[in-house]
């Protein structure tokens, strides 16, 4: 330590100047001089650079956040075109993600893969799971069946993967539950139905907050959680929609149903919830074009029918719109 060249404190180049001048090119020579004379020639800066040699200097260990970046990337030795050779080289640098990604106790959330073609471009695509997980077949599985789906025009040269992290998935399942499809196989599924069907065609039914009828869209399917629902079975019902809706006859009194003549049985109306109007939107000449009835009724020989029915003004008829179950 003595023999260290006095580059090594924290100084400037003029006080490294001055002592070289007296003679002091060494932390052991600096750390000899007495520290009342060293303060009156060099001021309160000597005392610190006194302290910094004999390692007496105050400090705390700050510690250096690196920035915890999951990227892999790969230069090819020659333009590629096979799907399967280049998924090879994905598994590698796969693993190598999934490592650093357990030496922080995180999951992969999803991938983005970017591949530089020969032609200059660039080709892009995310694959996004329902859970997180640090399964790498199940990765490869679903970077394939993306890519082969939507493989890229030109040969490859450099592969880009970059992955964003989320929390390790747990499920607690009780003793006599029964257990539960693991996430993964959904996400495969759904993939290799993609393939079939098209984007934008897989996913869960959601209503538009409009008023025209049959308005909805497709959104992917999210696994939120895997607690019961806080509701049995008994307190909700579900709506068949037919499609097309089925022309019937309906006898009014009063200007509510009192009887309905469907799929060649009579029913007598018990309950009529409505009309609720039903058309377009607000700047659609037949906006109130249809009103909607909820109806209970029963046959003579005690059928049950729960409903919707619709009536047309325009057409002047009633349509069976869909069974309640």
């Amino acid at each position: 330590m003595s023999v260290l060249p006095l580059s090594v404190l924290d100084m400037s180049e003029t006080q490294e100047e001055t002592f070289r001048t007296w003679g002091i090119r060494t932390v052991g020579a600096l750390s000899a001089l007495p520290e009342k004379s060293l303060i009156s020639r060099v001021g309160q800066d000597g005392k610190r650079l006194l302290q910094l040699a004999r390692g007496e200097h105050p400090h705390l260990l700050q510690p250096i956040d690196v920035p915890f970046i999951l990227e892999e990337q790969r230069e090819l030795d020659s333009p590629l075109d096979d799907l399967e050779s280049l998924l090879f080289g994905l598994s590698t640098m796969m693993e190598q993600l999934i490592l650093r990604a357990k030496s922080r106790v995180y999951a992969l959330a999803s991938i983005t893969i970017t591949l530089y073609l020969e032609d200059g471009g660039k080709y892009e695509r995310t694959v996004n799971p329902r859970v997180p997980t640090n399964d790498k077949q199940l990765w490869l599985k679903l970077l394939h069946l993306d890519l082969h789906n939507h493989p890229p025009q030109a040969s490859i040269l450099r592969v880009h993967l970059h992955a964003e992290p989320g929390p390790t998935s747990k499920v607690q399942l009780g003793l006599f539950s029964p257990q539960l499809p693991e996430p993964g196989r959904l996400d495969i599924t759904l993939a290799r139905i993609t393939a079939i069907v098209g984007e934008g065609n897989v996913g869960q039914a959601v209503l538009d907050d409009t008023r025209r009828s049959d308005d909805f869209h497709i959104e992917p399917f999210v696994i939120v959680s895997t607690e019961p629902l806080p509701f049995t079975a008994t307190e909700r019902l579900c709506l068949r929609v037919l499609r097309p809706a089925e022309r019937t006859t309906v006898a009014v009194r009063l200007g509510r149903p009192c009887e309905i003549y469907f799929r060649s049985r009579r029913y007598a109306v018990e309950k009529a919830y409505g009309p609720w109007l039903n058309g377009g939107d607000w700047w659609n000449e037949a906006i109130w074009g249809n009103e909607q009835w909820d109806v209970i009724a029963r046959s003579k020989d005690n059928a049950f029918l729960a409903c919707r029915l619709a009536r047309d003004f325009v057409q002047n008829e009633w349509r069976m719109e869909g069974l309640y179950d």
